[in-house]
């Protein structure tokens, strides 16, 4: 018969089971070490002798178990069996994952990234990873993005989903908030101008729309639209790609 924890991991491979026990899993050594060392807390993990392979395995498990975290040994099997990845490097994690609110973004740090429907989760774990890279001040999603806890947008993020700032909003509150804070909204376009001639002088959040249909009608009329000039025939950037040389070029000018 299963454990609890074992049922639970397994109720958090799917979106409404993250969305009601508000948790979500971490797997591999370096994503539960930044979730330690973050903003998520870890409830609960099970662990395989692969763990115990490696003294940064031996220091990650002596570390969970120093804290109180409810720690369960498991076969290389079963560990197998409960991941979502091939090569788990003998942890899962369960996390509650952090939770901000707009005030947490400080618009005046950095430029802020919308992401309008951005649906990929590895899109969207790359783009968290190069935000906080790049010192964005925060992450909006906005509704048909993909939820920032996924397991794969934690993976992609590299440990950025605990550092970064994340708020989910609705459009509609987006547009009131950038109406009060005196946010500038850049919308990604292929016909925009190009920012590398622009003058930004006060708060900027960057609005990069879904893979294929780009950013939605109401926000593209609310925004300035922006563009990076590519070669001729290329269709599109990646938009993971886009959000970093967008980001680079409106920190540059500021």
């Amino acid at each position: 018969m299963p454990s609890p924890l074992h049922t639970t991991i397994r109720d958090l491979h799917r979106q409404k089971g993250r969305e009601r026990r508000g948790l979500t899993l971490a797997e591999g050594v370096r994503l539960v070490e930044e979730a330690v060392g973050a903003s998520g807390t870890i409830e609960s993990a099970v662990y395989s002798p692969a763990l115990e392979k490696n003294e940064r395995g031996k220091a990650l498990l002596a570390s969970l178990t120093a804290a109180g975290i409810d720690v369960e040994k498991v076969t290389d099997a079963e560990l197998d069996r409960l991941a979502d990845t091939q090569h788990p490097q003998g942890i899962v994690a369960v996390v509650r994952a952090p939770r901000w609110a707009l005030k947490d973004i400080k618009v005046k740090m950095g430029p802020v990234l919308v992401l309008d429907g951005v649906q990929d989760p590895g899109n969207t774990g790359t783009i968290l990873r190069t935000a906080l890279g790049l010192g964005a001040a925060g992450i909006i999603a906005l509704p048909g993005t993909v939820e920032m806890t996924n397991p794969k947008v934690l993976r992609g993020s590299m440990g950025a989903v605990f550092r970064l700032p994340w708020v989910p909003l609705g459009a509609e509150e987006l547009l009131s908030w950038a109406k009060t804070q005196k946010v500038m909204l850049l919308t990604a376009a292929m016909d925009g101008e190009p920012v590398a001639g622009m003058k930004l002088t006060g708060p900027v959040a960057i609005v990069l729309g879904n893979e294929g249909a780009g950013v939605s009608p109401a926000l593209a009329r609310a925004g300035k639209p922006v563009s990076i000039p590519i070669h001729p025939g290329t269709e599109s950037l990646n938009v993971a790609v886009a959000a970093g040389i967008l980001l680079y070029e409106v920190t540059r000018v500021r």
